[in-house]
């Protein structure tokens, strides 16, 4: 995976453009200004690794691969709208239907706190706003500098999120305030499909092919004995969503230095397997622009 900032993509101007189109007219006047921004990518942005994703990973090519790469883009956008339209829209337009909601419950029940690992596919802002039904106080860990761009734009136009959000600063501090979370009986989302560099990773297959992934979210669900579930909520047509969390399980904290690196490596395989599982399952829908796999430096 090359190396990534934490910044999102994006310029204000066309944040506050679609919030204003989304705010005022129907949503689907937005899904067609998205497919005009959509064609803008697919001719002149750098379609390298998301090109290598589905020729290499997927195996497509031809006309399938090109329509691939588009739809990609389409929905990356229509997610992005949605999750501000579930916050802003008087009367809620979106359906769900909810898998391992359960799991979260029981999770919940045992008082605890819990980790819930996602991913960077699919709505996983909608997902931390769904957590409500849970009860339970919801804080979402990212980037501080991701979260400031988006914190801005957001109370500009007076949105409010239905979570807390964690940043993570190079101090650590926010070690401190995710072990907080876990002894208040709360729940920490964070994402394990990504890292920043500096950060401990660990090289595993995904999809066939060798890749780094964070080591973090499960080491400190492991050394803080909460239970973990992977979730994620994944678009299925155009208003309507699906939720899924996986069984939970404790993870032992890997306290033995000479096998460390090995439990580790156990513990994010397992993760791995499950985001496979998703990402065969909605291809269209994994979102990552940059070098992911060893073999694309090759």
């Amino acid at each position: 995976m090359s190396k990534w900032s934490g910044k999102t993509k994006g310029g204000v101007f066309g944040y506050n453009f679609f919030i204003f189109l989304i705010k005022n007219t129907n949503i689907k006047i937005v899904y067609f200004f998205l497919k005009i921004v959509a064609c803008y990518f697919l001719i002149f942005s750098d379609k390298k690794s998301i090109k290598f994703y589905f020729s290499q990973i997927h195996g497509y090519n031809g006309f399938k691969l090109v329509k691939s790469i588009y739809k990609n883009y389409v929905l990356l956008g229509e997610v992005l709208t949605d999750k501000i339209a579930f916050m802003v829209k008087p009367d809620n337009i979106f359906t769900f239907d909810y898998e391992g909601e359960n799991y979260l419950k029981q999770i919940a029940g045992e008082g605890k706190g819990g980790m819930l690992i996602g991913a960077h596919m699919g709505n996983w802002e909608i997902a931390g706003n769904l957590l409500e039904r849970i009860n339970v106080k919801v804080n979402i860990v990212l980037l501080d500098a991701e979260h400031q761009k988006i914190k801005t734009i957001l109370e500009t136009h007076k949105i409010v999120r239905k979570f807390n959000v964690i940043s993570i600063k190079d101090d650590y501090s926010h070690l401190y305030k995710i072990k907080e979370a876990f002894e208040n009986k709360e729940f920490v989302v964070m994402h394990g499909d990504r890292y920043v560099e500096g950060t401990a990773t660990v090289t595993v297959d995904f999809m066939g092919k060798p890749a780094k992934f964070s080591s973090g979210p499960l080491y400190i669900a492991s050394k803080n004995k909460v239970p973990v579930s992977f979730v994620y909520t994944l678009k299925e047509k155009s208003l309507h969503y699906h939720f899924y969390a996986s069984k939970p399980r404790v993870f032992e904290y890997p306290s033995n230095l000479k096998r460390r690196k090995q439990d580790i490596e156990n513990m994010v395989r397992i993760y791995v397997s499950d985001l496979e599982k998703m990402v065969r399952k909605y291809p269209d829908q994994w979102f990552n622009y940059f070098k992911y796999w060893e073999d694309e430096n090759i």
